[in-house]
């Protein structure tokens, strides 16, 4: 069945992007988000990573934080299942430094288009067929490894040692064997040199799925001879 034969006009569109640590996942929702302006939401997986404040800063630093468990999946399906119903949702905010939970919330009004990023939207079934359009980005450990590096230095006061040994220790493991197979439910995949042009083409897939109208592949297809093929 064709992928736009799914919706009804008006209807909500929800669109996972995912890939790897450092693939690009926010840059492109945010930009979607930016192009689709106040007709898109936006979700973050990363905002539902648990609490652990209740544990010791030693205990913190053991943890595997690229494992799925590490996720609050209640409370993400919660409010991503009430988005999809037209309800407004809160999200917590989350400090990768202390690896805590803020005290303040933000709130989500309801619109047209859900754009969610995350590591591991595509590998729970419960989640995977909610989304209408699921995008895969398709990135390297080096790309990722050196977009790491330049992002946890700044943002989360981490250096290049720690850096280096937690992607070797659990990143690129936890990616084998959780996010890379994602990719074979993913309706596009996005190589990692994406740019404007990709932004584009995506914007108006979306905007194509909205209307019903039929869908021209964007980007680079997993299989040439089905131009926009379901996954499983």
């Amino acid at each position: 069945m064709p992928l736009v034969e799914q919706f009804q006009p008006g209807s909500c569109l929800a669109v996972a992007i995912v890939g790897g640590s450092g693939s690009g996942k926010s840059w492109l929702a945010d930009r979607l988000a930016g192009a689709l302006r106040s007709s898109a939401v936006r979700l973050s997986l990363d905002d539902f990573y648990r609490d652990r404040s209740h544990l010791s800063t030693e205990h913190r630093n053991r943890l595997n934080f690229d494992h799925p468990r590490a996720i609050d999946w209640t409370a993400f399906e919660k409010t991503f299942r009430g988005l999809l119903a037209g309800r407004t949702g809160r999200t917590p905010c989350y400090d990768f430094a202390t690896h805590s939970r803020l005290p303040n919330q933000r709130l989500l009004k309801p619109g047209p288009v859900i754009l969610a990023d995350g590591l591991w939207l595509l590998g729970r079934r419960s989640l995977k067929r909610l989304f209408g359009l699921r995008v895969f980005i398709d990135c390297s450990s080096r790309t990722r490894l050196r977009r790491r590096l330049a992002r946890d230095r700044i943002a989360r006061g981490r250096t290049d040692a720690s850096v280096r040994k937690q992607f070797r220790t659990t990143v690129e493991p936890m990616h084998q064997k959780y996010v890379a197979p994602q990719k074979q439910h993913a309706h596009l995949v996005v190589p990692e040199k994406f740019g404007m042009r990709e932004l584009h083409l995506l914007k108006a897939t979306i905007k194509a799925l909205r209307a019903r109208r039929p869908v021209q592949p964007p980007v680079r297809r997993r299989n040439p001879q089905k131009p926009f093929r379901r996954g499983h």
